[in-house]
């Protein structure tokens, strides 16, 4: 099988189409013939060499962290799949040793969930990780209904998912985002909106008293996002790592886990209308390289997605 593999991670042209075993599963895995996976910063950053600290020296990596496909087959104790089965899925790809941007690709069935029907696999394939990376950082914050809450990074693929759950859950957003995408993030559903180029932070306190009772900051914008939370609010962060708290802030850093059983439930948002999915542009496999350069160029509304 073809496969998007980097050895020695020092860049975009680090980046290789390898030719490798199609892997077996083991218990409790499936073997799933990859129809798209999506391309994220968290990929860029492992070509650049971000994580090569986790990695013996020299070792060829398959990157990748989620898709879309069809069981091929499962291994023993697999339960709630069986060959034919349309999935989405996530693989961990830190701890996980080997990601799903190939032709084949293994999931474990705990981190897997049956496809939104009807949806094509390279719109299906934007949903896992974003979404599941949004849901999490929503239970973090545990903000109740009627609480406000500003999403930085507003009109990103995260961002997008966090305002749709967020307002899901009952809350009132400000979505930051630039101005260009004022009607896209109010689509959404943020109450409100706020240029991220005009002292975001004021602007917030000036719509809402003291204060945003939380923010999700996928952007990373860091002490600006910190600074529109009211005294004894929440703030958490778009990497695991939660700043220093001041004001009495609660702080967070989000960090995804491979959940199977809450993928399925925001399949079942996708189907029944209520979370939207974006898909800015495909790419074949062979051209990975090419497509994690247009992601790296910035400006994409929507999944960047390769098509083995």
């Amino acid at each position: 099988m073809r496969a998007v593999t980097v050895t020695s991670p020092q860049g975009l042209d680090s980046i290789e189409i390898a030719e490798l075993p199609v892997p077996q599963p083991g218990p409790g895995q499936l073997r799933v013939r990859v129809r798209a996976s999506a391309v994220h910063p968290a990929d860029l950053a492992a070509a650049n060499g971000a994580f090569a600290h986790l990695t013996p020296s020299g070792v060829q990596r398959v990157l990748g962290w989620d898709l879309a496909g069809t069981v091929e087959a499962v291994g023993s104790g697999v339960q709630r799949f069986q060959p034919g089965d349309e999935v989405v899925g996530l693989t961990f790809w830190l701890a996980a040793g080997a990601g799903v941007q190939a032709e084949v690709a293994l999931l474990d069935e705990a981190s897997a969930a049956h496809a939104p029907a009807g949806v094509d696999p390279a719109l299906a394939a934007t949903l896992p990780l974003n979404a599941l990376t949004a849901a999490d950082a929503l239970d973090l914050a545990g903000l109740p209904t009627g609480a406000t809450l500003a999403v930085f990074g507003a009109a990103g693929a995260v961002g997008g998912f966090a305002i749709q759950l967020a307002t899901a859950r009952g809350l009132r957003v400000v979505g930051v985002a630039s101005a260009q995408d004022e009607q896209l993030v109010r689509d959404y559903g943020a109450t409100w909106f706020v240029d991220r180029s005009a002292q975001p932070a004021a602007r917030i306190r000036d719509l809402v008293g003291a204060g945003v009772d939380g923010v999700y900051d996928p952007a990373l914008a860091g002490v600006e996002a910190l600074a529109a939370v009211r005294d004894g609010g929440v703030y958490v962060n778009g990497y695991p790592v939660a700043p220093e708290s001041q004001r009495g802030i609660r702080t967070e850093g989000v960090q995804v886990a491979a959940d199977g059983v809450r993928l399925a439930e925001l399949v079942g948002l996708v189907e029944s209308g209520r979370l939207r999915l974006r898909l800015a542009e495909t790419y074949p496999l062979a051209e990975a390289a090419t497509a994690y350069k247009r992601l790296a160029e910035g400006g994409v509304r929507g999944g960047v997605v390769l098509l083995p």
